[in-house]
């Protein structure tokens, strides 16, 4: 798709579909609205208050332009109050507009976006939203019943323009890129996006994108110690796969350790798990399906901090060979652990690639994981929960998380739950008590970091969805992506 930056006023702009970000002040008024109600001799405003048209969030009011203006269509896009205005706004309204343009069968979009922000950080949002907004899983719907994509040109009426802004269209493509590529590694069947094959798709991006790359099958798992990930693992037919990328610019000042979560489907072992928990557990390797997919944007943009990617990735499934409740298992960094729960195998998998991480010696090491469903209840579907060891490590993850349009909240590690994982024959059980369960899960982890500077995401809720909202398709999201690239930027300057 190709997308640009036009000086072209919203009167003059000559395209199949011309989209317009309205707030809920006083939207027949604004200097747009009114300029193009004009050429329209009145219709619009007409409508307007027809339709009860307000500017209110998913409001969405289309109207033909009868010739009466070089564009064809016109489709007013509420955004809700200015004030509240946030990266995601502009985003999904770029992804609205994207929806609304293949829907409406259009070749060409203009988008007059929200006043704020502006710029190239205006333009890379706007971007993202344009191809995300577009996106859809139909690799396995029969050719008739999918749905058109027609949309193959973008005119963003920014004020800014030059080399600044292209360059930020060409990042925010790039994001873009990255969060569909993981959103097509989450929607995939589970029989498909096995370990063996996410170590494949590992191999195209190194080999696409000059990355560095290692993956562990069993004995090599065996030789370095890690004992609870190869647990997990021991159910399932299909091997296990330990997978390394690796960006290493000359010069690099900092050392970024990510860790996915890779558990490429979770029956919940002998804690199995029931049918309607069961459903959606293709996405529990979101988290590496994020750390994966990032490394190519970070390479093509090519960030001046070293980044490794670790992703754990195996099955949790249940066998006469699965692991047992009261066993007691040694991890890569000597603790032992006895299984209270074998659906709690995440934190497994991920405090012995944490050990591994911990020995690239990083500047700061960040994990992303499906982890509870404690944190889903305690945040809402949409709220991805971030604990942590450094609370300026944390301050900084947040606040690129803010400017990425993805929502993370802050949450405690507090010393007293650590009781809850307490165990009379090994060093810790891998669960608590139900309450507080998020919480018990990152204090596990934390055991296994040391000082290092450490970040847990918890994105249960946010990995997937299924509803459409904004340039959010149902399915896999690609959620921690964006984020990740944006606290990487930051830290390279």
């Amino acid at each position: 798709m190709n997308i640009a930056v036009s000086s072209a006023s919203p009167r003059d702009v000559k395209v199949d579909l011309l989209a317009i970000a309205c707030d809920d002040d006083a939207v027949a008024e604004s200097p747009a609205i009114v300029a193009l109600d004009q050429a329209l001799g009145g219709s619009l405003r007409r409508a307007i208050q027809e339709e009860r048209f307000r500017g209110k969030p998913g409001q969405l009011l289309t109207l033909h332009t009868q010739e009466k203006l070089p564009a064809t269509r016109l489709a007013l896009l509420g955004v809700g109050s200015r004030g509240g205005l946030k990266p995601s706004s502009m985003q999904s309204f770029a992804g609205r507009a994207a929806r609304v343009a293949n829907a409406a069968g259009a070749a060409t979009l203009a988008l007059v976006p929200p006043t704020s922000p502006v710029g190239e950080r205006a333009a890379q949002l706007l971007a993202e939203g344009v191809l995300l907004g577009g996106y859809r899983f139909d690799r396995y719907i029969s050719e008739e019943k999918r749905t058109p994509q027609t949309l193959a040109s973008v005119h963003l009426l920014l004020e800014a323009a030059g080399a600044e802004v292209t360059a930020a269209i060409t990042r925010g493509q790039r994001v873009a890129q990255a969060i569909v590529r993981a959103r097509d590694l989450v929607n995939e069947p589970a029989a498909v996006m096995t370990p063996t094959r996410l170590a494949a798709v590992a191999r195209e991006v190194a080999e696409q994108n000059q990355l560095e790359l290692t993956v562990l099958g069993p004995r090599e798992c065996r030789d370095r110690g890690m004992g609870l990930f190869l647990a997990v693992a021991q159910g399932s037919h299909e091997e296990p796969r330990f997978i390394h990328l690796a960006w290493k610019p000359a010069g690099a000042k900092k050392r970024i350790v990510l860790v996915g979560k890779g558990v490429t489907f979770d029956s919940g072992g002998l804690s199995l798990k029931p049918n309607d928990a069961m459903l959606d557990m293709k996405t529990d390797m979101a988290g590496a399906a994020a750390v994966i997919s990032v490394m190519e944007v970070v390479a093509r943009e090519r960030l001046p901090v070293e980044v490794h990617a670790l992703a754990p990735c195996t099955e949790n499934m249940l066998s006469s060979t699965s692991y047992k409740l009261g066993d007691v298992l040694r991890s890569k960094a000597g603790k032992t652990v006895e299984i209270n729960n074998t659906d709690a195998e995440g934190r497994l998998a991920l405090a012995d690639a944490l050990s591994y991480g911990l020995e690239l010696q990083p500047t700061a090491i960040f994990d992303l994981a499906t982890l509870t469903g404690a944190c889903v209840v305690a945040l809402g579907p949409h709220i991805a929960g971030v604990m942590s060891n450094d609370e300026p490590l944390s301050a900084e993850w947040l606040a690129a998380a803010k400017a990425a349009g993805e929502e993370m909240w802050p949450l405690p590690l507090p010393d007293r739950l650590l009781d809850q994982l307490k165990s009379d024959v090994a060093d810790m059980r891998n669960t608590g008590e139900r309450w507080g369960g998020a919480l018990t899960a990152g204090l596990f982890l934390k055991e296994y970091v040391g000082e290092t500077p450490w970040v847990h995401v918890d994105l249960a809720g946010p990995s997937s969805t299924d509803k459409e909202s904004g340039h959010v398709a149902k399915g896999g999201t690609g959620f921690g992506v964006a984020t990740i690239f944006e606290y990487l930027r930051r830290v390279s300057v």
